[in-house]
């Protein structure tokens, strides 16, 4: 990646003839085309960095920021250094505030750059331009850049900061490229240098030797055997484990389905409204649900409501000015303060069903009680809702699981946030990413004890995962052997986790749950399973 914008000198002044209106003017002018640029760039992409690029685009006109350059440039300072020191107090601000707040923290730094490069008339930061495939190395990207990376021209991404479950490396998996994050000092590599980089290990090699060009070579051979999926997850003996998609709007469903998603695992309905300032109506929601329930007729759609809060502020929902908004109101909680809007979704979602084939089964996020759970149910069947579900993602909700699924008709484990909510480790801080894994013996015991309480009392209910962890086939393989009945993922891994489940049996996949149980470390769970599986290495997994 380039070097970033210089920021602009301390205590720069407003040239000679140059008024604080027209120097207000010419920043509001830059923001514009910033927002419009990003907006435009929106426009040819879908799902996850759709939202994101939408959501940096709003930042560019950000009352507040613009607010702040403006007061200063009235006082005599320069545009530039204007909105470059406005943005970095409202990014203070952002950090804060804690949490996946940190977040929107980078977002306005990036858009602060942006503007101060339109009005120096120099191309914004970015990823960058090369007739020739390359491997991207960065300190880290900002959601604007990673959303809008190109598979056929970015080979790998590899930065030195952020976490493996972080926007950065989500939105990388989600495009099928190689990710390695928290690299420490990757970003001293000379421009040009030959890499190797080993996605699955983790590791980065400068000058790769005969041995690496070969495996890299290998890959290149195999990676056809991981470009279909037939639509079937399975075991060796037979065991079924449907393969589902995790999609954020119509165009997402829709791409899913092509590549024979056996339905749709989590529908993060979030991403539908997040550029708006006000609540949706119940027709619009109704519309935007019922694409995605049209591409997958007589399947399984599961939606979660709206999960705003936290990294997915939601205006006409949220508080952005909680202290720690990942520990706050966000998810299911979003009822206790603003009433009513869990209500009108439901009767959209129900309405968007009777209109469609799918069969749609809702869950909400962030539940923590079998209190909760049965209220939710409750508002459900209000709404003519048949199957009623709730997320497991806060370790109560994985330790009372029987106690909740009394309550509901299923359980989805969102392995993202439960583990970073049981290691108390933010997932966006690269410091702490040998913390926020799902390789953690503690949360894979966290995801056996939720199967243990969906069993309990004979009823046998039903526990799927839609968190990250299920991307990861190794991991797919020990989520199976511990009993999770359908794993949900970005579409673009459904071929490589269908062509490793069907190398063990179901008991062999108990075996490894049960080994990885067993390691004192996220570490050695994950290279004790990896180490049994040598499709891994065949298949350049």
């Amino acid at each position: 990646m380039p070097k970033p914008i210089s920021e602009p000198p301390a205590g720069e002044q407003l040239p000679a003839g140059v008024t604080a209106e027209d120097a207000t003017a010419a920043l509001k002018a830059a923001a514009k085309s910033v927002h419009d640029e990003l907006k435009t760039r929106s426009e040819t992409v879908t799902g996850d960095g759709k939202a994101v690029l939408e959501a940096t685009a709003l930042m560019a006109t950000d009352t507040m920021l613009l607010k702040s350059a403006a007061k200063l440039i009235g006082r005599g300072t320069s545009g530039q250094r204007a909105i470059w020191e406005a943005g970095a107090s409202v990014s203070e601000m952002l950090h804060n505030l804690g949490g996946y707040m940190a977040e929107r923290a980078t977002d306005v730094l990036d858009v602060r750059s942006r503007i101060v490069a339109e009005l120096r008339g120099v191309p914004a930061p970015g990823i960058p331009v090369s007739s020739t495939p390359f491997i991207l190395i960065a300190e880290d990207l900002a959601p604007a850049d990673t959303a809008t990376l190109d598979p056929e021209k970015v080979l790998a991404l590899v930065t030195a900061g952020g976490g493996p479950q972080s926007h950065t490396a989500i939105i990388a998996r989600s495009l099928g490229l190689p990710a390695v994050v928290a690299a420490v000092g990757v970003d001293e590599l000379a421009d040009g240098t030959e890499v190797y980089v080993d996605g699955a290990a983790g590791l980065i090699t400068a000058n790769p030797d005969e041995s690496q060009r070969t495996a890299a070579a290998h890959w290149a051979a195999t990676a056809s055997l991981l470009a279909d999926f037939d639509g079937t997850g399975v075991t060796a003996d037979g065991h079924l484990v449907p393969l589902l998609a995790n999609v954020g709007g119509a165009k997402d469903a829709v791409a899913a389905a092509k590549l024979n998603a056996q339905g749709v695992g989590l529908f993060r309905t979030e991403f539908c409204f997040l550029e708006r300032d006000t609540e949706p109506t119940v027709d619009e929601q109704a519309a935007a649900y019922k694409g995605v329930f049209d591409a997958f007729p007589g399947k399984k759609v599961v939606l979660r409501t709206l999960d705003a809060g936290a990294d997915k502020p939601l205006p006409f929902l949220t508080d952005a000015t909680e202290p720690n908004p990942a520990l706050g109101v966000r998810g299911y909680r979003t009822d206790f303060t603003t009433p009513g809007v869990l209500e009108r979704q439901l009767q959209a979602i129900a309405r968007a069903e009777q209109e469609s084939e799918a069969d749609v089964w809702v869950m909400a996020p962030m539940i923590s009680t079998a209190e909760e759970a049965a209220r939710f149910a409750t508002l459900c069947a209000t709404a003519g809702i048949k199957t009623p579900g709730v997320m497991v993602e806060v370790p109560s909700a994985a330790l009372t699981a029987e106690a909740i699924l009394r309550e509901v008709g299923f359980a989805s484990l969102g392995t993202n946030d439960l583990t970073q909510y049981a290691m108390a480790a933010d997932r966006q801080l690269g410091p702490l990413a040998a913390l926020n894994t799902p390789w953690q013996p503690a949360v894979l015991r966290l995801v056996g004890l939720t199967v243990e309480g969906s069993a309990a009392e004979g009823h046998h209910k039903p526990v799927g995962v839609c968190g990250e962890a299920a991307a990861d086939p190794a991991l797919a393989v020990v989520l199976t052997g511990l009993g999770v009945t359908t794993l949900s993922m970005t579409a673009r891994s459904l071929a490589a986790v269908a062509a490793v489940l069907k190398t063990v049996t179901l008991s062999e996949a108990q075996e490894l749950a049960q080994l990885a149980l067993s390691a004192p470390s996220a570490t050695d769970a994950r290279a004790w399973v990896r180490a049994k599986l040598p499709v891994l290495d065949e298949l350049g997994l």
